[in-house]
């Protein structure tokens, strides 16, 4: 499991630019709260040594899962949340994860820790408003 902003990273997949060359279908973890992306770490070598190679032929664009052949549940099966999910039950397993693990930063009195949670818990508390809103 991977962790930002105090909490879990979503599953997901997506595409990446390294210099000129796109490359789509990587697995990768994306915060919910800060949206910052990273390559799953089961399958970073893999994009790493093809990106290079893709960009080093001028591709412009390649698919990830032509050349590297992963069981997508073997890869997300750590993430707690995977896109594919009803985006409110993901953002309210985020709610419970946060509230779960403020309640230890408080008995462990982690105040930085503390102080991200409840920074998570606000971005995640709107977007559960603006869900909530759409239905």
């Amino acid at each position: 499991m991977s962790y930002c902003c105090g909490a879990s990273m979503v599953g997901t997949k997506g595409t990446l630019k390294h210099y000129r060359t796109q490359v789509h279908n990587v697995p990768l973890l994306f915060c919910p709260v800060c949206h910052r992306v990273e390559v799953h770490y089961k399958v970073e070598n893999e994009y790493e040594i093809l990106a290079e190679y893709a960009h080093g032929d001028g591709a412009g664009e390649i698919d990830f899962q032509d050349y590297v052949v992963e069981d997508e549940e073997a890869i997300f099966e750590n993430v707690v949340n995977c896109e594919k999910e009803d985006p409110k039950d993901i953002v309210q397993s985020q709610i419970d994860m946060a509230l779960d693990l403020l309640t230890i930063a408080k008995q462990m009195q982690d105040e930085k820790w503390e102080s991200e949670l409840k920074k998570r818990l606000a971005v995640m508390s709107q977007r559960r408003i603006r869900l909530q809103h759409r239905a």
